[in-house]
């Protein structure tokens, strides 16, 4: 009966009580940082690079109100996408070591907290988790959730000295895309990987639209064996986990409706260790991984979904019924 009753609680209701608690403890000043009108452009306004942003960073809450903050994230990410988040805001002081830093630009806690319209069940909101290597946007209409643009990077991919010698924050994403690359045919190869130069980045990088030229690259799922297309799922699976089960469904479901129209692309070298990139491109979603940077060991992540990015298909369907009523 309790297991029943928690998949019963909708993530809109539990994002919503965690935001109201997040603002209510806010001082008048914090909560002028942190809230913002739903209709604002900042909403959008997303990236992953180290700069200044808007919202309420950690460095500048009380503790309860930090452990609201995190409470907050949690509400938006799995146990694996929370694990994810936190361990990547810890890497800046791995980086902080590395470049010999002062702390001000490599700070765990300059990740940047935004509240935008009122929290509620019905209405229309959303908020952002956003600082170097980690932007979570999420939107709710009517107590329907979209959950992109979701971006997770990690430098070092691999630390590769000091006491976390051996983490790798992002080692999953890594090494499925590797498992479905070697299980390709030599024919398969020659379709799916693209170039073999890696792209300096994810091609989409920060827009606000996402959107790629010309028709989808690579191997189509509809040559895939069934166990290369297994092997896919679970790639595109462990992109979807990073969200609670609610939102990691509808992710998978997206991949039902499209069926075998999937494509699979590959650019930069075979080997591990070197300038790799892929991409995974249905009709409505779109994964991207690149780890080039810094000898290749930085590594750029993201889930976009071509309409709904910032819940603008949920919001045009919401207008539509308003506007029928």
């Amino acid at each position: 009966m309790l297991t029943s009753a928690y998949y019963r609680i909708n993530s809109s209701t539990v994002m919503t009580q965690a935001a109201q608690h997040f603002l209510a403890s806010l001082t008048p000043e914090q909560r002028a940082k942190a809230a913002f009108a739903f209709p604002e452009d900042e909403r959008m306004n997303w990236h992953y690079i180290p700069k200044e942003r808007k919202g309420l960073p950690l460095l500048e809450m009380a503790p309860p109100q930090k452990a609201l903050a995190q409470a907050l994230l949690s509400a938006g990410l799995s146990q694996q996408g929370y694990i994810k988040a936190v361990t990547i805001m810890s890497l800046e002081d791995v980086l902080r070591v590395m470049e010999n830093d002062d702390g001000n630009r490599r700070n765990p806690e300059k990740y940047y907290f935004s509240v935008f319209g009122e929290p509620s069940d019905t209405g229309t909101w959303g908020f952002r988790i956003e600082g170097h290597h980690l932007s979570q946007n999420f939107t709710v209409v009517n107590g329907k959730v979209a959950d992109t643009p979701s971006f997770f990077g990690a430098n070092p991919a691999e630390v590769r000295e000091g006491p976390r010698k051996g983490l790798r924050t992002l080692g999953m994403e890594e090494d499925l895309g590797r498992d479905l690359l070697e299980s390709l045919s030599q024919e398969q190869k020659k379709v799916a990987i693209v170039t073999t130069e890696a792209y300096k980045d994810i091609l989409t990088e920060a827009s606000r639209k996402a959107a790629l030229e010309g028709q989808p690259s690579g191997l189509s799922a509809a040559k895939m064996s069934q166990k290369q297309f297994d092997l896919l799922q679970n790639l595109i699976g462990g992109y979807a986990q990073n969200v609670p089960e609610q939102l990691a469904q509808a992710r998978m479901e997206q991949l039902k409706k499209a069926g075998t129209n999937v494509f699979f692309a590959w650019a930069g070298v075979e080997q591990r260790g070197g300038p790799h990139y892929y991409r995974i491109q249905a009709p409505t979603f779109l994964i991207e991984y690149d780890n080039t940077q810094n000898n290749a060991n930085h590594i750029h992540s993201v889930w976009r979904d071509f309409n709904g990015d910032f819940g603008l298909d949920l919001l045009a369907m919401h207008y539509q019924a308003s506007h029928k009523q």
